[in-house]
């Protein structure tokens, strides 16, 4: 029998530019400023370490940063600690860190007990005071971030990579995007109080880069919730 090990690509950022635009929106949505400090911080799959160096070095929130990643793509090195791990296990005491971040990572960890994990992990590290960022892209979305394609993880998941190969944008579809439903059913098997921040978060993108934008004074005027 043939079988074939697709590795899955890191997919990482590497806009440094955006990963300050970024690191600015966490900093805003987690109210970072009034938080009891100084922090130990962990950024999850860490790409450009963009965002590292940004709660690293800037002159706010005093954090002390640890960044882990499978994929060593970093293109700044200053301002936290860096550890290469392997799968979604964390290799850190349990009640580590006052913040841990993971921004687009857990469509990345593999199926769904994977993702599992990656959230018991979070919580594992995680100080009973602390708080996490967790960024996801919804199944649903219409252009799919990762291979630029309309409606790829609309697909049931045996039709995904064929698609993809058929459309020329790779030949195999590695990520596992979540629905709303199921990521909150892993949320709450795992422990989590959390907090739908889909808005808030909409109104600080535009805020921070494009503060002039028809769109961004429609935001401001939008409630936080339906």
């Amino acid at each position: 029998m043939n079988t074939t090990v697709h590795q899955r690509q890191p997919h990482a950022v590497l806009d440094l530019a955006s990963r300050d635009w970024k690191a600015m929106k966490i900093e805003r949505l987690l109210a970072l400023a009034q938080r009891g400090q100084p922090m130990r911080m962990l950024e999850i799959g860490t790409g450009s370490g963009g965002i590292a160096r940004y709660f690293g070095t800037h002159p706010g929130p005093d954090c002390a940063v640890t960044a882990v990643d499978i994929h060593d793509n970093r293109l700044v090195h200053d301002g936290y600690t860096y550890r290469q791990v392997q799968g979604v296990e964390l290799p850190f005491e349990k009640a580590s860190f006052d913040i841990v971040l993971s921004n687009h990572v857990i469509e990345h960890v593999g199926n769904a007990g994977a993702q599992h994990r990656h959230l018991a992990e979070i919580r594992r590290v995680m100080k009973p005071t602390g708080i996490g960022y967790l960024a996801v892209p919804n199944r649903w979305m219409l252009t799919e971030p990762h291979y630029r394609l309309k409606f790829l993880s609309w697909w049931p998941h045996a039709w995904r990579t064929p698609y993809l190969r058929l459309m020329r944008k790779g030949t195999f579809y590695d990520c596992e995007p979540m629905q709303m439903k199921q990521l909150e059913r892993m949320l709450a098997a795992t422990g989590f109080r959390y907090r739908n921040l889909c808005i808030e978060a909409w109104r600080e993108t535009f805020e921070i880069e494009r503060p002039h934008a028809p769109a961004t004074r429609w935001l401001r005027a939008m409630p936080d919730a339906f």
